[in-house]
């Protein structure tokens, strides 16, 4: 997108916001904003929970979906509120997270107060809100890099103060901010159109790989019922065994010791852990790259190229993968060799990728019986 450009620019002298129509201002955040900290009530006080006053945390920015924070997961009483410290923010405040992680940010839809992780960020004048609900969102890696703190990052007050903020004049933000809502919502409308066509396209996948691995490719072909309850009916000629029967070797991953940087350096063999799972087929996306002396020692396994893995223990158990080439696992992963007189690794890949909530479901807790 192209826009009509300021008759003249001038270098801000702030490294993040580099030049600036030259009429405007750049003040500190501090001549805009006054900060509030906020704190957490005792936790094994119930008489301060539950309460009616909303409670921030950078959970609760986090999983925003829009920009405004009408609502916290926890709330706390006004005994808690008077507790610890914390401050009333009123609504149409920024709440900014400077504490893991540095840069959630949201409008106050109420009053609210926060948690030590979060500031509140309270307009001294009038100002246009939004405006700098925008610039503080664009500032996100610059505030970032103000963190300091060696267990856990964190964004001082001061270091907050102390930055610089572009300040057209207030008639100005009125024009920005109208021209962000309305592109901002028109690229969103896209995206949202987008989502829908790809979620559209992933069940049209799903449909055709279900339809085809049970099915086969020839519409007329004589079925007959498999006396599976998943399969249902399968082509005459094709034949039921299980995963056993047409495997060579089922066999589990390992992990060699993290301690043990040998394992790793100039790494070349792909090493997946459950993370590397997603909706394509073909593993691509290693964990780490192991090199030959974890395998030659025993601390990790190579499986063949047409090997089937599945994750079979964790949060995404039931995850199905093919290898296009050798590779390695962790312990959470089972690694399926086919017979390759029997059935192709691809096509029994494939099989397992339909059945992914079967296996899910099937799963007694969270370990997978295969």
């Amino acid at each position: 997108m192209k826009w009509r450009t300021y008759p003249a620019y001038r270098d801000s002298g702030v490294e993040w916001l580099g030049e600036i129509p030259e009429h405007w201002e750049t003040k500190h955040l501090k001549y805009t904003f006054l900060i509030l900290n906020g704190s957490t009530p005792k936790s094994n006080e119930q008489d301060y929970w539950d309460g009616d006053i909303p409670w921030a945390t950078p959970d609760d920015l986090g999983s925003l979906n829009n920009d405004t924070l009408n609502t916290t997961h926890r709330m706390i009483t006004q005994e808690g509120y008077d507790s610890c410290g914390t401050s009333l923010a009123p609504a149409g405040s920024l709440i900014l997270s400077t504490r893991a992680p540095i840069g959630h940010l949201a409008l106050a839809g109420t009053s609210l107060c926060t948690n030590q992780g979060c500031r509140s960020l309270v307009f001294r004048a009038d100002a246009e809100k939004r405006f700098y609900y925008y610039q503080l969102l664009t500032a996100k890696q610059e505030l970032g890099s103000w963190g300091q703190g060696s267990t856990f990052r964190e964004l001082s007050r001061d270091k907050l103060g102390s930055i610089f903020l572009a300040t057209p004049s207030f008639r100005e933000q009125r024009v920005i901010v109208s021209f962000l809502d309305r592109e901002t919502s028109r690229i969103d409308d896209l995206i949202g159109k987008k989502q829908r066509q790809i979620e559209i396209l992933q069940e049209k996948r799903s449909a055709l790989i279900s339809h085809v691995v049970t099915k086969g490719l020839d519409p007329d072909v004589k079925m007959k019922d498999s006396g599976v309850e998943w399969l249902r009916e399968i082509p005459e000629h094709w034949a039921i065994h299980s995963i056993k029967r047409v495997s060579t070797r089922i066999q589990t991953g390992c992990t060699p010791p993290t301690a043990e940087e040998r394992y790793y350096e100039l790494g070349t063999i792909p090493w997946y852990g459950p993370g590397s799972f997603g909706t394509n087929l073909i593993l691509s996306e290693p964990t780490k790259l192991l090199n030959e002396d974890s395998v030659r020692e025993g601390a990790a396994r190579i499986f063949a190229e047409d090997s089937v893995m599945v994750v079979t223990i964790g949060a995404t158990i039931g995850k199905v993968g093919y290898l296009a080439s050798p590779a390695s696992s962790n312990q959470q992963i089972t690694a399926i060799s086919p017979n390759q007189n029997e059935v192709s690794g691809k096509f029994l890949a494939y099989q397992l990728k339909r059945l992914e909530p079967v296996l899910r479901g099937i799963a007694p807790s969270t370990t997978l019986p295969i």
